[in-house]
């Protein structure tokens, strides 16, 4: 059955935890589907674990869209949510709706956006008049990184917690259906949840919100540039892919693939026929 942002509203009510992975190609975001997740990001974080960037302020809305469409044909039941990438929401109401649109064109169930200003709660509000669902991104948001001056912790005091959960509650308000909570302490992510009736997905956020998401290449321990703290891996792909890398390089080395069963043969009759021009 296909998930909808309206049944993880409902899954809050239902104490029933929420699980969602990033995924950025076709292949990847069926297994994951036929796994059972309940959402699947194309993430801006293919910037970095698939393209290659520094940050993901670099990716584009082509980029976007080309990733967004690759992993909306593997998806059957999960609700695929698309990130919107950086400047592609912040300019201008219309600009957002329009780039939105394109991203739901392409096969996402909703978007994705950081911030909790008042213009990102009327953008949400705009979007949502519009029939885009919206999964809102408050915490540690990394598109707002060169002003924030690095990966920093967010709710760290009393203070803090209650601006998040003030800004959690107008995107609310405004029509997230959900929320994403990235480093922000168990304590203060679990008084947010308790104040809100949209779900919130944690990333560092503890095990308190009403469910979790992770960079799948973390979870998969593929991406070897760095991995942080709360990303638990749960497997090794980076040295499977090197030693089948290696493994390869030594069968075609030594002569050993391909071998029969993996290669063509000509019929009897046709190799008859080689020889015989060859020989001529």
């Amino acid at each position: 059955m296909k998930i909808t942002a309206k049944k993880l509203k409902e899954y809050k009510l239902q104490n029933k935890k929420i699980s969602l992975l990033t995924a950025y190609d076709y292949s990847t975001a069926k297994i994951f589907d036929e796994a059972g997740l309940d959402g699947i990001l194309i993430g801006d974080s293919l910037g970095q674990v698939i393209l290659g960037y520094n940050s993901t302020v670099k990716v584009s809305m082509n980029e976007m869209k080309i990733f967004t469409s690759a992993v909306a044909r593997g998806v059957k039941n999960a609700l695929v949510i698309a990130d919107m990438p950086f400047l592609s929401y912040q300019a201008n109401i219309s600009d957002a709706v329009l780039n939105a649109g394109e991203l739901i064109k392409c096969g996402a169930d909703a978007v994705k956006i950081e911030g909790g200003s008042k213009y990102i709660a009327e953008t949400v509000k705009r979007l949502t008049e519009s029939g885009i669902p919206v999964m809102a991104h408050l915490g540690f948001t990394p598109q707002f990184i060169n002003t924030i001056g690095g990966h920093v912790v967010s709710g760290k005091n009393l203070d803090t917690t209650l601006e998040i959960l003030k800004q959690a509650q107008e995107l609310e308000n405004a029509g997230a259906f959900a929320l994403v909570l990235e480093m922000v302490p168990t304590e203060s992510a679990e008084y947010i949840s308790q104040n809100l009736s949209i779900p919130t997905i944690g990333i560092g956020a503890g095990s308190k919100c009403d469910g979790q998401i992770l960079v799948s290449d973390d979870v998969l321990g593929k991406f070897k540039d760095f991995c942080p703290k709360f990303a638990r891996k749960y497997a090794n792909l980076a040295q499977v892919l090197e030693d089948s890398a290696k493994n390869y390089i030594e069968d075609v080395r030594n002569g050993s693939f391909p071998n029969e069963n993996e290669s063509f043969r000509l019929k009897d009759e046709e190799k008859e026929k080689l020889e015989n021009y060859k020989n001529n």
